[in-house]
């Protein structure tokens, strides 16, 4: 249920910025917004307090953000508050980002290997990625993983490509139990 709320919300947020033609600017918001909310958990917590009132929760809001923030965010985190909705608000920030990600042609890759890329070979990877994806820019992020042995492991979304050495041992493993010595 809270996939489908997030879904839901972060749609119409996406929306919003869609028709207001308000894209980069609402997306600079949200993320402003939530760094606040993370630097200040205190604030966090006092907004998804159970005894206080819905509307004293809007009226924190309204002298937190008011005059900072545009009126259509400051709206919609209203309504978030008001539907009871605020504990969902990082996955809702989620969908957002990423819906604007992809209006804007922007993929999302993580690529782990057994090593450390030099720039070159990070160059590279982006390069091909981008090659083989409908995407216009991508956002990488580089991880390594001693475990893998060698190759590596590159997931944009739900694709995963898994050309690591520890797989293809695995692989070759269950290959070879799998014969049978007659």
């Amino acid at each position: 249920m809270a996939k489908l709320a997030a879904k839901t919300y972060g749609e119409a947020l996406f929306e919003t910025a869609l028709e207001g033609k308000c894209m980069d600017a609402l997306a600079e918001e949200t993320e402003g917004v939530r760094r606040v909310l993370e630097e200040n958990p205190e604030l966090d917590r006092l907004l998804r307090h159970p005894r206080i009132s819905r509307p004293e929760k809007a009226q924190i809001l309204r002298k937190v953000f008011g005059g900072c923030i545009s009126q259509e965010l400051l709206g919609f985190l209203e309504l978030v508050l008001e539907k009871g909705r605020w504990g969902e608000l990082p996955a809702i920030w989620d969908y957002f980002a990423e819906r604007v990600r992809e209006e804007q042609g922007v993929g999302v890759a993580f690529v782990t290997t057994a090593a450390e890329l030099s720039p070159a070979k990070k160059d590279a990877v982006e390069r091909r990625l981008l090659d083989t994806t409908s995407y216009r820019r991508m956002e990488m992020h580089f991880q390594v993983d001693s475990s893998l042995i060698g190759g590596m492991v590159i997931r944009v979304k739900d694709r995963v490509v898994d050309s690591s050495i520890r797989t293809k041992l695995a692989n070759m493993k269950s290959e070879l139990l799998q014969i049978q010595l007659g």
